[in-house]
């Protein structure tokens, strides 16, 4: 009696894998995670309609690139991905990359925790053959043999896909579009395994790269998705609204974030989507003195905006104001100052003293703090290549990020405003960047951010009586 249970148990776990190897991830999520087969709204549960498109081309071609706009629930199919493979096959190894540690541990590897206890309570026999730590999750009884783990991809330290030998394989890579090429060039012996499966996800922001090509020139040997935050059961109206109506439908914001395709980067525009992505998702160790950058509003629905960043890297989330009159203005940015460490307060303020910002920068120094005015209207430094000092900060914060050893903090306003700007030449042949009132025929929101930012790209005047700042090293645009 006892051995035709066993018999029968093993029997119906067979054709459980059978089920769940032939139906994918979604399979997987309905019969082990006991998700409802259809999003519920009310609950907030449920499999996300998208997912049966992803399972059926996973399972079919077993390499699978989906590109897609924010919040469409990709890290969560990634991660249910994850835990059906490892209960699929065996033997197994899941190499897993994103291009930073935050995205794997607090993003990826948090989902599969989440959806791990969620098996176990649903699925207790099958959830505790496995157990995960920090940067892995392991078959109990053969951890060797079958895991999965986690790996930061990093130009310098190209191996996170390198070395995986076994007779199943599933390549996972997160926010594949940041991810370094040398990764994957040094992972094609991994790819190139005989049953490899590949599943690639991201938000589309770099127009070149292996993540790119798999959409493109490499298309024939992957099944590829596309993703639109619109049609997203778990994306709000709200957010879609938003990011119209601040940077435009036409905008490679609102084409990356929302719709899920690559930027259609027009050759007149100043700083690339992909140049200040690429710099969000870079890591490295901030070093040189403090600067601050304030550009202040002049009326309406302008924000007063401040942005503090080092030698290479914006150091935090911008901060902004809206209806402040000047003594406010001045006195929200000077408790700034009193609320930062001393060793920690900027060399300079950098603050645009066209309109109110004179008012502002002039009672800051009263205050002590190390000022300089910048008038954006005046001529630029380099007086034969731009037509105003706006222009040249614009070209100055491009090449700041052209070097490729600066970083931006995860601002999304910032690197969005950024992006916006197009330039033309005059008639004299100087290069001249797209007005604030230009753009906001275009897009309703001012780019108050940016020019904070920009604000830093200045030099300390001399005449203010304040120490000389150079600016580091930039190469001729």
């Amino acid at each position: 009696m006892a051995q035709a249970l066993q018999d029968r148990e093993l029997r119906e776990a067979q054709a459980r894998i059978t089920r769940w190897r032939k139906g994918g991830p979604v399979m997987f999520a309905i019969e082990a995670l006991g998700m409802p087969p259809k999003w519920d709204p009310v609950k907030k549960e449920g499999v996300v309609s998208w997912w049966y498109e992803a399972s059926e081309k996973l399972v079919r071609k077993q390499r699978l690139s989906i590109r897609s706009g924010h919040g469409v629930g990709k890290s969560t199919f990634l991660s249910i991905a994850i835990l059906w493979f490892a209960s699929c096959y065996f033997p197994c190894k899941i190499p897993c990359t994103a291009p930073t540690a935050h995205q794997l541990s607090d993003v990826l590897w948090a989902e599969l925790s989440k959806w791990h206890r969620v098996l176990k309570e649903k699925l207790p026999e099958l959830a505790s053959q496995f157990e995960q730590t920090q940067d892995e999750y392991r078959l109990i009884e053969a951890p060797r043999e079958s895991f999965a783990v986690a790996r930061t991809a990093r130009a310098d330290k190209p191996e996170a896909l390198q070395g995986f030998h076994s007779e199943n394989l599933l390549i996972l890579a997160d926010e594949a579009s940041g991810i370094p090429d040398i990764i994957f060039e040094v992972g094609q012996g991994t790819l190139s395994t005989e049953g490899a499966f590949a599943l690639l996800a991201a938000n589309p922001t770099r127009k070149q790269g292996f993540f790119y090509d798999t959409h493109h020139r490499l298309r024939e040997r992957w099944e590829t998705m596309v993703v639109n935050s619109k049609n997203s059961e778990l994306v709000s109206k709200q957010y879609v609204d938003d990011i119209a109506h601040q940077y435009g439908e036409d905008s490679n914001v609102y084409r990356v974030r929302v719709l899920g395709e690559f930027a259609s980067e027009d050759d007149d525009v100043v700083i690339p989507l992909e140049l200040a992505e690429s710099a969000k998702i870079r890591e490295v160790e901030p070093y040189g003195e403090r600067l601050w950058g304030v550009d202040v509003a002049r009326f309406g629905r302008d924000r007063t905006t401040l942005v503090k960043r080092c030698a290479n890297a914006v150091l935090e989330m911008h901060k902004a104001w809206v209806g402040q009159d000047l003594m406010q203005t001045s006195g929200r940015i000077y408790a700034e100052w009193l609320d930062t460490p001393p060793d920690m307060r900027p060399k300079a303020v950098f603050v645009d003293v066209i309109g109110l910002g004179a008012g502002v920068a002039d009672r800051l120094m009263e205050l002590g703090l190390p000022v300089t005015g910048v008038n954006v209207a005046e001529e630029a430094s380099i007086d034969d290549k731009y037509a105003r000092l706006r222009d040249e900060l614009w070209f100055r914060g491009r090449r700041w990020l052209e070097r490729k050893d600066c970083k931006l903090f995860d601002d999304e306003t910032l690197i969005a405003e950024l992006t916006l700007p197009r330039y033309a030449f005059t008639s004299n042949g100087k290069l001249k960047v797209e007005s604030k009132d230009d753009l906001k025929k275009r897009y309703p929101q001012s780019p108050d951010v940016a020019e904070a930012f920009l604000m830093t790209m200045a030099q300390v005047a001399e005449h203010r009586g304040k120490a000389s700042y150079e600016p580091a090293f930039f190469p001729d645009f």
